[in-house]
């Protein structure tokens, strides 16, 4: 019986994100489903990005907390459209969530919508929220058994950003066995290494958002 509920909650919300994502498409809009660990560095990654690339594309943030509006205040901060979900204790957000959100921004004038996810390395990656990509933040304080810990975060996500590497020499993170990790489990992933504070690997980040961006533009995601 419990199956059977969550086959049902999860068929549904599907049916949602699908009709979602045919919008975005119509729209032209490339939309990224940010996903990682409290702490991993979504926010600090999302201040970084809007610095560097708002000038060049118009972008609009969906904050998920379970509570407060402190990254959505930081976002707001960076000029970007900013819309914040608490979602009072849930893990992860849902595409219900998230089409009621989309009713605060301005579509018809966005290139890229970020959804940055609840902090959980879990139940984010089971919800599709009509994205084009999933992206998930590890940053090397989590340690390098992540990946293996938590595979269908990793399974999922076009791209995985190993962040916080200027913390490498004082932590014991083995960064090529996190990076063989990962690409064992999603061999079509890219792993970027970044730190968002310090810039270090982040054009690669922004360069990867260009082209997603940019093609679908086109048409050809």
């Amino acid at each position: 019986m419990e199956v059977n509920v969550m086959q049902d909650i999860l068929g549904k919300n599907d049916a949602l994100a699908d009709a979602m994502k045919a919008d975005f498409a119509a729209r032209r809009i490339f939309v990224l489903n940010l996903m990682g660990s409290p702490g991993s560095g979504k926010t600090t990654l999302m201040e970084a990005t809007l610095r560097a690339l708002s000038g060049e594309m118009r972008i609009a943030v969906i904050e998920g907390d379970l509570f407060t509006s402190k990254d959505a205040d930081r976002i707001g901060a960076c000029g970007a459209q900013v819309v914040q979900i608490n979602t009072a204790g849930g893990c992860h957000l849902d595409a219900p969530m998230v089409e009621k959100a989309l009713k605060s921004l301005d579509l018809d004038n966005l290139d890229l919508i970020v959804i940055e996810n609840v902090g959980n390395l879990v139940c984010p990656a089971e919800f599709a929220l009509g994205e084009d990509a999933k992206a998930v933040v590890l940053s090397v304080t989590e340690g390098d058994d992540k990946p293996m810990k938590y595979p269908l975060m990793f399974k999922e996500s076009a791209v995985a950003l190993i962040n916080k590497t200027d913390l490498l020499p004082f932590t014991n993170f083995d960064l090529p066995q996190a990076t063989e990790d990962i690409k064992t489990i999603h061999p079509g992933a890219e792993v970027l290494p970044i730190s968002a504070t310090k810039g270090d690997g982040m054009d690669a980040w922004f360069d990867w958002l260009r082209k997603k961006v940019n093609a679908k533009k086109e048409g050809a995601v």
